[in-house]
């Protein structure tokens, strides 16, 4: 998630704004982490889908040709990504406004001033950090939810954060209405309105954190918070021109503590809005030192 515009006057008045809701259908099948959807040809795949998971084949299809896009360009290199990205009913998350755009290479408005990131980008993050099954992980920056239900593929173990609270309500209310339906996934999806910069101790520690907005550094709770051996993956750089990190925090036999850093654009500026932070209950300010 990006935060592009955030006007802090501007949140009562988008409390309103719909979500599509496109593929509210119950689920035929329940969900297993086993089943993984035919990817050799685009009929193949929106057959399965139809039968298994009970979508419209229109975005069966964009979802299908924006998949073989992000392999192209190595957004997506592992088979328990690409599976991830094909699951996950990326419609169900922008606004019905924007549902002919829901795949596009690009960042969409999902009100509050903020965004629904790329699918390029939420696929070459997540690629990165390398989720496996039954690792604890922590997203900073919940948003629309897309990224969250991309990791409830990959993990039965989500926790996520979002500081603006009435989003933060909408999409867990996104969440609960898809769970219903039959998406079993996104119970692995743990959320809570908070300043993301502390992180979630109690939950701790994670095998992997994900950061959806950009700062100057990295926050020390996150890095403690990071097990050895773990992966983070944050936008850090002055405002309008961070670079996108892949921070492994490494433990020597002594127990010495080591990081480093990758650029995972190679160089690359991706331009993220600053990690604002909670006075109180006020979003006042940025966590940039």
């Amino acid at each position: 998630m990006q935060r592009r515009h955030f006007i802090i006057g501007s949140l009562a008045a988008l409390t309103d704004i719909s979500i599509a809701g496109a593929a509210l259908a119950n689920v035929p099948k329940p969900y297993s982490f086993d089943e993984f959807p035919p990817a050799d040809t685009r009929d193949g795949f929106i057959k399965w889908m139809e039968a298994n998971r009970g979508e419209d084949p229109k975005y069966l299809a964009e979802r299908f040709e924006r998949y073989r896009v992000l392999v192209a360009n190595k957004d997506l290199w592992d088979k328990r990504n690409m599976r991830a990205f094909l699951m996950v009913p990326r419609e169900e998350f922008v606004l019905k406004q924007n549902l002919s755009r829901a795949y596009d290479h690009a960042f969409l408005d999902i009100g509050f001033g903020v965004t629904i990131s790329g699918p390029h980008v939420v696929g070459r993050m997540t690629s990165t950090i390398d989720v496996k099954m039954g690792e604890k992980v922590l997203e900073i920056g919940t948003g629309s939810g897309y990224q969250s239900a991309y990791l409830a593929n990959l993990t039965d173990k989500v926790w996520t954060i979002e500081i603006i609270k009435p989003l933060a309500e909408r999409t867990r209310s996104i969440y609960d209405a898809l769970i219903n339906n039959g998406y079993g996934e996104y119970k692995a999806i743990t959320s809570k309105n908070a300043d993301g910069y502390y992180g979630w101790e109690e939950a701790g520690p994670f095998d992997k954190i994900i950061v959806t907005c950009g700062i100057d550094h990295v926050p020390p709770p996150l890095l403690q918070q990071l097990k050895p051996q773990g992966i983070m993956v944050i936008p850090v750089g002055p405002p309008g021109a961070q670079r996108l990190l892949k921070i492994v925090k490494e433990e020597a036999p002594d127990g010495t503590i080591n990081v480093a850093r990758s650029d995972i654009y190679n160089g690359r500026v991706v331009p993220f809005v600053p990690f604002t932070k909670l006075d109180g209950d006020v979003i006042a300010g940025t966590h940039n030192q």
